[in-house]
Formats: structure tokens, C-alpha cells, sequence
């Protein structure tokens, strides 16, 4: 048996303590399986004293990230520290540079700078593994950048926080406010005590500006991410959409397009009768439509210790498994140098038109107008609805447009059109329709 793989873990928290958890239960299997032992053999966090309900006591301690990257005896570097600028980026850094693998779950990281870290692993000729970093114990990761070689992905698309997607289930079937199902999930641990990087839409966008890379072999672009979060969805909206069939959902999409790429996170509504509507609290999915294959659903646990742990620890895994000499596959699917420039699409019809909800005076002539300004922006109505309930002011009722296929601008006309009307009562809601191929 070959000698001992040695990782240091920088990071001690709920994923790195059960990580060296299943390292030192699963010993002798992982031996036997990756062909050599793996050991711990060097740690670092925060505080030495807490207990994690496993014993380091073996491994050497340091009392930084960089300097376990810099000094320790390892093979692999596995950070889980998070955070995309100090510590996190310094010892990740320092380690590649040593010629060490790198094991992380930190897709903050990845998304900033992940090009110039794939590139210094290439020219160090070795790995930078981060399974992890997206939807949790779901393979995503390998699947794009291994198993789906030879195919051209035309769209990948998902729920990537299960934070969010917990938030939009409970309001759904429990009835409760965004901001009850906010608090609840705070209380569990599913949401940050400031959980904007959640909420706005950010964590969804990390993850995919990492898969579009993965996908379409551009450079990560994450700042070419249409952004929208989910603190504006309100009880009002989720029962207008189960009465058109429809379930809301924090969607990541990117899609190959003539033009370019396409990247947009957003509240969406899709089909009750989907598989993906039915992914509830927080579960993760991702859906990839390719030429060969047609179309992958991927469906698992996005977030937790042991999800996350086990993604780390299959990363891990295959670097035990992997022989000095041998072929390394690129850690972005292609070549880092090779990653063509991101080119982002141009304007095209939304396929799957719009939901749009109005609050509007109780007055005549105002379902005339609305509709008018739709015609003038060359929006074609599937259906347009006035709901008397929804919780609106007494005077007041709510209107229920869903759109055929159509722009993002001509929508955005319309409704600053709509807005600038005496007759509008309240903020307009716009949501996207998606409906997926197979799922």
C-alpha cells in the first residue's frame, strides 16, 4: 500500500470537524478504497480549546491558515474557512504554491479568482478540487468537469441555496410572511443573522459563475450575474401563483444563446407538476440540458456538516486515488489558459413570458389602460385577472397579468409605464416564468 496521504484542515467548524469525524471512523475503508491511509496531520482554527467531539490531539496545530500552508507536512491543503479575501485567499495561495493540493468548499473564493487559482495548480501540476463549493453533497462538480466530457451544454440551471428555497416552502405551506419564515429560519441555523448574502441572491450567483465556467469553458464572470433575491415575494404572490399552477422558486440560469452567455438569478415561477417545483426546504437541484445526454437532474442535500463533508471527503478521495505523473484534469473542465472570455448575450424574448402583479385603484378604466400599455410595448397577454382578495386596501383590487414570450425591456416599459399612472396603488411585481424541458 502506498504511503499515507497527509491533509491539513484549516477550519474547524460544523464542516471541518465532520469531516475529520468520518476521516477517522471510515480509517480503514477509505485505506482500502483509496488504496492508502489518509491522515490528519496538521489543523487550524480559531480556538484550540473548543471541543469538537473529535480528537486532534495527533495532529500539529497552528495558529494560522498561512502558516499551516506554508510549514506543515501535508499533501493536501483542504481549506473551510470561507470567505472570498484574507486568510482563506492567502493560504490557499501559499499552499498551490508549495505544490500542494487543494481541497476547498469556499465558492466566495472561486467566484473572485478562481481563473488565476486553476492556473497556478495547472502550472504547479496539481489538484484544486472543490466539489463542495456548489449545491452541497450534490456532484455537480464532477459531472461537468468528468462525466459529461463530450457533450455541449446548451442551459444548466437550479436551486442552489437551501436557505432561500426553506424560506419559499414554509410561506407556501404554512401561509407564514417572508419575514416569519426568516426569523424560523434563523433560529435553525438555515439563515446567517445577517443573511442578505443569502436572501439578495449573492451565494446563488457564486455558485453559478462557477458551474457556467464549468459548462461553457468562458471565464468565471460573476459580476455579469442578472441579480434578484427573494425579500420582495409576499404571500399575495405565492397563492396567485398556485392558482396559475406555479410554485416560486430562487432560480440560478445560464444558457448558451447565439449572442453569448446568459447568467441571471431570480425568483421564478415553474410548473407545479415539475420535478424541480416539488424540491422543498433545503434540498438543492440542478438541471443540465446537453446534446448527448439530454436532460440531468441532480437532487440532494445543498448545505449541512455531513452534505458538505461528504463532498470534500470525495474530493479528498480522489486525490488519494490520483499517482504522481499521472494526467490531471483540468480544474475548470478546460485548460485555465485555455477558457475562452466571457461574452455576455444580448436582449432576447424570455421564453417563458412573466407573471406581473398590480395593485390598482378600484376605478374604471384602469383594466383598459394596463392592457394598453402592454400593446404599446409589444407585450402579447396569455391572461389577465382582477382579484378582489390578496390582502389589498379596501379600495383597491389586484390585477394578475401572465405575458406570452417577451423582453426584459418591453417588460420594464411596460411597467414603469404602469407606474407612472395615478391609478397604481403599490409596488408592481415582476417574476419570471420558466418551463423546464423535462423537469
Amino acid at each position: 500500500m502506498a504511503d499515507a496521504l497527509k491533509i491539513g484542515i484549516a477550519g474547524l467548524g460544523t464542516v471541518g470537524a465532520s469531516l475529520a469525524r468520518i476521516l477517522q471512523t471510515r480509517a480503514n475503508e477509505l485505506a482500502v478504497t483509496c488504496g492508502r491511509a489518509i491522515e490528519i496531520t496538521a489543523v487550524s482554527a480559531r480556538d484550540k480549546t473548543r471541543d469538537r467531539g473529535v480528537d486532534l490531539s495527533r495532529a500539529a496545530w497552528f495558529d494560522t491558515p498561512e502558516e499551516l500552508a506554508e510549514k506543515a507536512d501535508i499533501d493536501v491543503f483542504v481549506e473551510l474557512m470561507g470567505g472570498a479575501e484574507g486568510a482563506a485567499d492567502r493560504s490557499v495561495r501559499a499552499a498551490l504554491s508549495r505544490g500542494l493540493h487543494v481541497v476547498t468548499a469556499n465558492k466566495a473564493l472561486l467566484a473572485r479568482c478562481g481563473v488565476e487559482l486553476a492556473k497556478m495548480a495547472e502550472e504547479k501540476g496539481v489538484l484544486l478540487n472543490f466539489e463542495a463549493a456548489v449545491a452541497g453533497g450534490i456532484p455537480v462538480i464532477k459531472a461537468l468537469r468528468e462525466s459529461l466530457t463530450g457533450n455541449t451544454v446548451s442551459r444548466i440551471y437550479g436551486i442552489m441555496n437551501g436557505t432561500c428555497n426553506y424560506i419559499l416552502t414554509r410561506m407556501e405551506k404554512e401561509g407564514l410572511t417572508f419575514e416569519a419564515c426568516l426569523k424560523e429560519a434563523q433560529r435553525l441555523g438555515y439563515a446567517e443573522a445577517d443573511p442578505t448574502f443569502d436572501i439578495e441572491g449573492n451565494d446563488t450567483a457564486h455558485k453559478l459563475a462557477i458551474l457556467t465556467t464549468l459548462a461553457f469553458g468562458t471565464e468565471i464572470a460573476a459580476d455579469e450575474i442578472y441579480l434578484e433575491g427573494i425579500s420582495n415575494i409576499t404571500i399575495e404572490d405565492i397563492q396567485a401563483a398556485a392558482d396559475l399552477g406555479y410554485r416560486i422558486k430562487l432560480l440560478g440560469v445560464a444558457q448558451r444563446t447565439d449572442s453569448g452567455i446568459e447568467q441571471r438569478v431570480h425568483p421564478t415561477m415553474v410548473p407545479h407538476d415539475t420535478v424541480i417545483a416539488q424540491v422543498d426546504g433545503v434540498t438543492n437541484a440542478v438541471a443540465i440540458e446537453s446534446d448527448i445526454l439530454g436532460e440531468l437532474l441532480m437532487v440532494g442535500p445543498g448545505a449541512g456538516g455531513n452534505a458538505t463533508a461528504s463532498a470534500v471527503l470525495g474530493d479528498i478521495a480522489d486525490i488519494a486515488k490520483s499517482r504522481p505523473g499521472a494526467q490531471r484534469v483540468p480544474v475548470l473542465g478546460t485548460p485555465a489558459a485555455s477558457l475562452s472570455p466571457y461574452r455576455k448575450a444580448q436582449i432576447q424574448s424570455h421564453e417563458g413570458g412573466y407573471f406581473i402583479r398590480l395593485t390598482v385603484s378600484d376605478r374604471t378604466g384602469v383594466f383598459a389602460n394596463v392592457a394598453t400599455q402592454m400593446a404599446e410595448n409589444g407585450i402579447s397577454l396569455e391572461s389577465i385577472v382582477q382579484r378582489a382578495d390578496g390582502g389589498s386596501p379596501s379600495n383597491a383590487k389586484t390585477i394578475i397579468l401572465v405575458t406570452h414570450a417577451t423582453t426584459e425591456v418591453s417588460i420594464r416599459k411596460a411597467v414603469d409605464g404602469i407606474k407612472a399612472q395615478s391609478y397604481i396603488a403599490s409596488e408592481p411585481q415582476v417574476i419570471r416564468i420558466e418551463r423546464p424541458k423535462a423537469f
